[in-house]
């Protein structure tokens, strides 16, 4: 009974748990809307903290990693041992992976922090890295794919009313609204900076061209937001202490770009719902070889930790204070259910080693 009482909460928690952002993280910008609503998440999610463009390697093992731990690709299907063929020298596709800067360095001269910002920065084969090169993102029929275990295509843009923006890169369609709220975090953490940037970003549309909110808005539509994101979004928060606020709330595109630019936004129109566990504390979160938790309680305490899949990968009980060993987990992102006087709760917490 107590299993099927864990499963059972497990899959209800999961997805709420990991969608949520800190408490009141977005107070400051409810009740806006269109530039006035860019401009205050802009002021919330300025200033994080910059890893640094060597540090990125060390954000990817928790942000970028599949169920399995390997790199998690949105340019190919090849696999990937974190921190191991890191590029170097490229042939072909699966010879290495590197860092691909979704919107090109050369848009803003490598300047710092847009550079090293993990939010765009993303883990990616060198090959079809080396294709997409600067160009746009966009929609193109037809196209040159790599073939093999690439995903994505160059091609001349299709996209309704801008067939004259020449050559773009077209993403595989499971990233779409990723590269989509890519853009729309970039447009509002440098919304001081941006409207100098390529084609896509400009002063039409709060920070973006006509062109960047006709693509963007379509693949945000088209391509909601998904557990990975979500994932990605708490991952890179640990490490820069900002978010994408488009992650958390998808309705905030819409309040800016959209069909709500008019409309104030309030986070209780979004379907996400915040969810606060007071019963225990994880430490160190992020941790290594160990964790702590700690209660109120003096009696002993039952965890289980799974993974993003839902697999339980470690069970027992423990005292409260008493190191629990997780050596044996890889690097990622994990659920720890624990049951304190017969009631349980979840938390997540990351392993990084």
């Amino acid at each position: 009974m107590k299993k099927t009482i864990l499963v059972g909460v497990l899959q209800c928690l999961v997805l709420v748990l990991f969608a949520a952002e800190p408490a009141g993280y977005y107070n400051s910008a409810e009740g806006k809307s269109g530039e006035t609503l860019r401009q205050a998440l802009f002021s919330k999610i300025k200033d994080h903290y910059n890893v640094g463009y060597d540090g990125l390697y060390n954000v990817y093992p928790t942000s970028d990693v599949t169920a399995d731990g390997k790199v998690w690709d949105m340019y190919s299907t090849c696999t990937w041992t974190h921190g191991q063929k890191k590029c170097g020298n490229y042939q072909t596709v699966c010879d290495c992976y590197n860092r691909e800067h979704s919107v090109p360095q050369s848009w803003f001269s490598k300047a710092s922090p847009m550079v090293s910002d993990a939010f765009h920065v993303y883990p990616t084969d060198g090959k079809v890295n080396g294709q997409r090169s600067n160009y746009e993102y966009g929609e193109c029929s037809g196209g040159k794919s790599l073939g093999g275990k690439a995903l994505g295509r160059l091609g001349e843009s299709t996209l309704s009313g801008y067939t004259s923006y020449g050559t773009v890169f077209e993403p595989d369609d499971e990233y779409k609204g990723d590269f989509a709220r890519t853009y729309f975090y970039m447009a509002t953490r440098y919304a001081d900076k941006c409207s100098s940037w390529g084609y896509t970003f400009g002063k039409d549309v709060s920070g973006l061209t006509y062109y960047g909110v006709a693509l963007f808005m379509k693949w945000h539509r088209q391509d909601p937001v998904s557990q990975k994101e979500k994932n990605r979004n708490d991952a890179v928060y640990t490490k820069q202490n900002n978010r994408n606020p488009f992650i958390d709330y998808p309705d905030l595109a819409e309040h800016i770009w959209g069909s709500k630019k008019n409309e104030a936004w309030y986070s209780s129109q979004s379907p996400v719902e915040n969810i606060t566990l007071p019963l225990f504390e994880i430490s160190p979160n992020p941790a290594k070889d160990y964790i702590t938790i700690s209660s109120e309680t003096t009696s002993k305490i039952g965890y289980r930790i799974f993974d993003l899949s839902g697999k339980t990968m470690l069970s027992g009980e423990t005292q409260v204070g008493a190191p629990v060993a997780i050596n044996s987990l890889n690097n990622g992102i994990y659920l720890i259910m624990v049951d304190i006087d017969e009631r349980m709760q979840l938390q997540k917490f990351i392993v990084n080693k």
